[in-house]
């Protein structure tokens, strides 16, 4: 009967608004609000089922609901609890419903590769499809908003957050932030299969000082506006819903009272139609960050610089109210914020059905998709990235034959299943039963009358060595022994810092006593971010890096390895020699002393006892089969600054004696600038598949605008002058040409 009630409630008021459009509907629901209406939109809380901050105690957060006084959930998932939470929000006065939000960052209950891997595959087009398959399933169990995708730039990977994003590069960080907005957000809010996506964190959040997760950045704005905004105006362009502050000061100030990114930049200057939420507590944390004196102040200071929602802090609910009251709020600005959040509601369908997203039908079919499953499994394919595969014993490993007659499986990460969704994963209680293990996926493909020894070896932690021998004696029966070695899924994501990016416990160890035995070792990594393992570099023949690839993880490494699938992941961000590198980037700047290669140490910008090349570069990653690029060609010496377009073309064969793909990347260097300009920048790729023999042409156009940089007065300008462009398979590239850019 209650239910019933409310339907007719909400008709009338859809009927009341028939002719409107969304801001008519929304300005005038505006007007019947009272102020304590107007802030309760402004206020989220969590569901207290699980949470990503400190919880903070809270008295009868359904009476408040009831009341009006809450705009948002977050963690809160499943139709039966949305739809009741919801059914309480339409018993407030003006019936306003709630959004239910989720950190659905690589997948939902079908989990796809860690967003860092998953952009090792450089496929924008599947990178999109899965976020949009992970909208599907999302918004099937009643969530309306993911707080993905994060765009930050990271260049230093202690932090454990560097999972989560695109990697180092500005260009790919950007195409991967529009892909994966339009993949959540179909097309367009509203339908079934879509959520309101989240551009986080802004901004700068990769840039913390040492790495450490919540810290400071220190940066000039020019640094600030050509490398880490992109992501963001990218995200925006892209039709993004909503952005999340992140939780460093930048010079100084707190992102989520920096009215210089959130007012100017974000709303102003790039005319930003959504809004703006904390992330957890991060409005009363300026507090600790000693730029609030207290409650009072922090929600002045948000307010005003243009947050628009309060995650889990109170403080917007406990003092907005009383700064209006004093005058030190404008009223102006609790209606803008409000305004915001009800025009996505409104977008999002809720007010002609607010329970348009609770459907148990859905709920059932994406519990269990198997088309969705078929989709990770391909994605976990293409993240993997190939390091090394040099013949041993005059032959490569890779591909493995099916039919070899002993495995040996050594390593902690074997029959791991929940470890393989790697950090912030969404948890179900048939995990265990669903993911596909490595040792599993080998298992299923390996020829029935091939023998596959198991032995755990070590723990992922600890300096216990008591199972070396039983993987040594595994190892001695064998054909070959595939170890699976890494970090904990756990060791890397938010608050997960490292000031040690080896192999942790006695991991190392456990491989030279394998490698030992003479037997040939192939060795799989799993990781959340780029580790530090210069011993396997130097003296395992066959390195696959793995990352953590979610639900089909064993199925995708097993076709990798056995050859099903011919791996093409390139990395996405740069692999240190050592911690003391850090960080190590592809586009630095060359200074006044450039060393000429790794061996020049003379006075020159260089570490005494380390190269400064990077292990593995950005960009890099190999093939069972190979690539020549050749006969580059550029459509012109000339390129007009009004206007033109220059085609850089290039032949790519397959060389090789396997179909596969390549990941063609193009690099350009300006080599004269008003400020310093990197050594060379991405400004183009293409991923193409090319059977044994095959060439193919292909072309790369570049504009003026692909030139444009950030001057020392912050004016976005380009340059006439003298550039030259690479094309290759890495940021290495050597393949060049030159042209100039004409007034």
């Amino acid at each position: 009967m209650k239910r019933n009630f409310l339907t007719i409630a909400f008709s009338l008021l859809v009927v009341s608004s028939f002719g409107q459009n969304a801001q008519e509907f929304v300005n005038d629901l505006l007007s019947k609000m009272t102020l304590d209406e107007k802030i309760g939109q402004l206020n989220q809380y969590n569901g207290d089922w699980e949470a990503t901050g400190k919880i903070t105690p809270e008295g009868d957060k359904e009476k408040q609901i009831k009341e009006g006084h809450v705009g948002s959930m977050l963690n809160v998932m499943g139709v039966d609890k949305t739809r009741k939470l919801e059914e309480i929000a339409l018993q407030s006065r003006l019936h306003i419903p709630l959004i239910f939000g989720k950190d659905v960052i690589h997948g939902f209950r079908t989990t796809f590769p860690i967003p860092l891997g998953e952009v090792a595959s450089w496929d924008l087009a599947l990178i999109e499809k899965s976020a949009h398959i992970a909208a599907t399933e999302a918004a099937a169990y009643g969530i309306h908003w993911t707080f993905a995708p994060m765009v930050d730039i990271a260049r230093d990977p202690r932090w454990g957050r560097v999972m989560e994003g695109a990697g180092e590069d500005t260009y790919l960080g950007c195409m991967v932030a529009k892909a994966r907005v339009k993949g959540f957000q179909g097309e367009g809010l509203g339908h079934v299969d879509a959520v309101m996506a989240c551009a986080k964190h802004f901004a700068a959040y990769g840039a913390a000082v040492g790495g450490r997760d919540y810290n400071s950045v220190d940066m000039s704005l020019r640094q600030l506006n050509e490398t880490y905004l992109p992501p963001f105006k990218a995200a925006v362009d892209a039709g993004v819903a909503t952005l999340m502050n992140s939780f460093n000061d930048i010079n100084g100030i707190p992102a989520t009272g920096n009215r210089y990114i959130l007012r100017e930049k974000l709303k102003t200057e790039w005319g930003f139609k959504g809004f703006v939420v904390s992330d957890w507590g991060s409005i009363g944390e300026m507090i600790s960050h000693g730029y609030a004196k207290d409650g009072y102040d922090a929600a002045l200071k948000a307010i005003t610089a243009g947050s628009d929602m309060d995650m889990e802090s109170r403080c917007y609910r406990d003092y907005l109210k009383q700064l209006v009251s004093d005058g030190k709020v404008p009223i102006a600005f609790i209606d803008e914020a409000v305004k915001r959040i009800l025009l996505k509601k409104y977008e999002l369908g809720l007010f002609s059905d607010p329970y348009r997203f609770c459907n148990e039908g859905r709920e059932k079919q994406q519990t269990n998709n198997q088309e969705n499953r078929m989709l990770a499994r391909e994605i976990g394919e293409k993240s993997i990235v190939l390091l090394k595969n040099e013949p041993f014993n005059g032959k490569p490993q890779l591909p493995l034959s099916k039919q070899t007659k002993t495995i040996a499986f050594i390593g902690p990460f074997v029959k791991a299943t929940v470890a393989n969704h790697g950090f912030w994963a969404i948890a179900f209680p048939d995990d265990s039963l669903r993911i596909i293990s490595q040792f599993d996926g080998i298992k299923n493909q390996l020829d029935k009358n091939s023998t596959l020894l198991y032995a755990k070896g070590c723990n992922i932690n600890d300096n216990d060595q008591s199972g070396f021998a039983e993987a040594i004696d595994a190892a001695k029966q064998s054909d070959v022994a595939i170890l699976s070695l890494g970090e904990g899924y756990d060791m890397s994501g938010e608050a997960k810092s490292r000031s040690n990016l080896q192999f942790p416990g006695v991991q190392e160890a456990l491989l030279k006593a394998v490698c030992a035995t003479g037997k040939p070792v192939i060795l799989l990594i799993n990781a959340g971010r780029p580790l530090i393992f210069n011993w396997a570099s130097d003296n395992v023949p066959t390195i696959v890096y793995t990352w953590w690839l979610g639900t089909e993880a064993g199925n995708s490494i097993a076709d990798v390895l056995f050859g099903n699938y011919n791996p093409s992941g390139k990395l996405p961000i740069s692999f240190p020699r050592s911690e003391g590198q850090i960080p190590v980037y592809y586009n630095y700047y060359n200074t006044g002393r450039p060393a000429k290669n790794d061996d020049d140490k003379f006075y020159v910008s260089a570490y005494i006892d380390l190269q400064n090349s990077p292990k593995y570069a950005f960009g890099y990653g190999l093939s069972y089969t190979s690539f020549h690029i050749g006969n580059l060609q550029l459509s012109s010496g000339k390129l007009a600054m009004k206007g033109g377009k220059l085609n850089v073309t290039v032949d790519v064969k397959n060389s090789g004696n396997y179909d596969g793909e390549e990941v063609v990347q193009l690099y350009v260097r300006d080599l004269v600038g008003c400020v310093v300009r990197p050594v060379r920048e991405l400004k183009g790729f293409q991923k193409i598949f090319l059977k044994k023999g095959e060439t193919q042409t292909v072309n790369f156009c570049l504009t003026p605008d692909d030139l444009k940089f950030y001057d020392n007065d912050l004016q976005y300008i380009n340059e006439a002058g003298d550039y030259e462009v690479f094309v290759g398979n890495s940021s290495l590239a050597e393949l060049k040409g030159h042209f100039e850019l004409t007034e």
